[in-house]
């Protein structure tokens, strides 16, 4: 088996092959060609976090499990509230090949599922992005808009206004021609903006949907349980079309549709489609300037799956990592 630490991994695969990656995958899975069961969540009640277990096979590609655990309460420790391995089987044999770090392979999917939404979705003359949560994810998620999109400013706001600080002054090293601006408000942050990326657990919507312009795109992709809800209702009711990465997940997990739903607020059929069916062809992306489009994610096996199957073959290839028998 070979250990792939975080250092392996990113100097494995870029965010461009994992944006080609998920494009793939995400066209697999919408074409019947993965097997996906639903994550598996554990609330741990006293640390008041989650345990994920996602286990996943795409056709071709491989098969993999993802653990994850989301604890937000480690920020008070000064430890990375997602924790996270990925162990790749070898779809002959059935072996474990690999043992990878998953914390940064999950923002860096992440990140890449975006840049593929945003690829299809967001105008291509978008140029200002709003970024609400200054996260890991938040980080991720600007660099794969950046790949797609020519953004000149990005809009940062976090209720820790520290963690701006801190968010800016490493992103400016990895995006030197993007303007930063330091956001007193989301509202503030999302006025104008023509991509906007949500990245929180909150519980709440994260900002106003009359503070989005015609023609915006927005990523959704902290809220991941049925409780949280950083998305308000009224732009589910505002956007042209509403794009997921699984139906069945985001109908299972995302508070952002099911909390509207409940209160008939919003109908499952108001969903445009998946990912997979427009990066495979089947359905249209943007199709207008005017539209406001939308992209929910909860994140899904494929997407795991995908990138350690690169992410192995790759590291195979440049002599990283480190190989241990379990056998003896």
């Amino acid at each position: 088996m070979l250990i792939l630490t975080k250092s392996d991994v990113e100097k494995a695969l870029s965010m461009e092959e994992a944006i080609n990656a998920m494009e793939e995958a995400f066209a697999a899975y919408s074409t019947g060609r993965t097997i996906v069961p639903l994550r598996t969540v554990i609330h741990i009640g006293g640390a008041e976090g989650d345990a994920l277990f996602m286990p996943g096979y795409v056709e071709g590609i491989g098969v993999a499990v993802k653990l994850v655990s989301v604890f937000p309460g480690n920020a008070r420790f000064g430890k990375p509230t997602i924790s996270s391995v990925v162990v790749l089987e070898d779809r002959e044999t059935g072996e474990p090949v690999a043992l990878m770090d998953g914390a940064y392979l999950t923002a860096l999917r992440t990140g890449a599922a975006s840049g593929a939404a945003s690829k299809h979705l967001a105008r291509k003359d978008s140029k200002v992005a709003a970024v609400i949560g200054a996260g890991v994810q938040g980080k991720t998620q600007l660099w794969a808009v950046c790949c797609v999109r020519n953004i000149e400013e990005a809009r940062i706001y976090n209720r820790d206004p520290k963690k701006v600080g801190q968010y800016i002054a490493e992103m400016k090293t990895k995006l030197s021609g993007v303007r930063f601006v330091e956001c007193q408000s989301a509202d503030e942050a999302v006025r104008g903006a023509d991509i906007i990326i949500a990245a929180t657990t909150s519980e709440t919507p994260v900002f106003s949907a009359s503070s989005v312009k015609k023609g915006a795109h927005i990523n959704a992709i902290g809220s991941y349980t049925p409780k949280m809800q950083e998305i308000p209702t009224e732009l589910l009711k505002m956007a042209s079309k509403i794009v997921v990465d699984s139906r069945e997940a985001v109908l299972s997990e995302a508070g952002d549709f099911i909390i509207p739903i409940s209160s008939g607020d919003f109908s499952p059929e108001n969903i445009y489609g998946e990912l997979g069916e427009i990066t495979s062809g089947r359905l249209r992306g943007r199709e207008s300037d005017d539209e406001i489009t939308l992209f929910k994610s909860v994140g899904i096996a494929v997407q795991d799956v995908a990138c350690a199957a690169r992410i192995y073959e790759k590291a195979v290839k440049m002599g990283l990592g480190i190989k241990i028998d379990l056998s003896n």
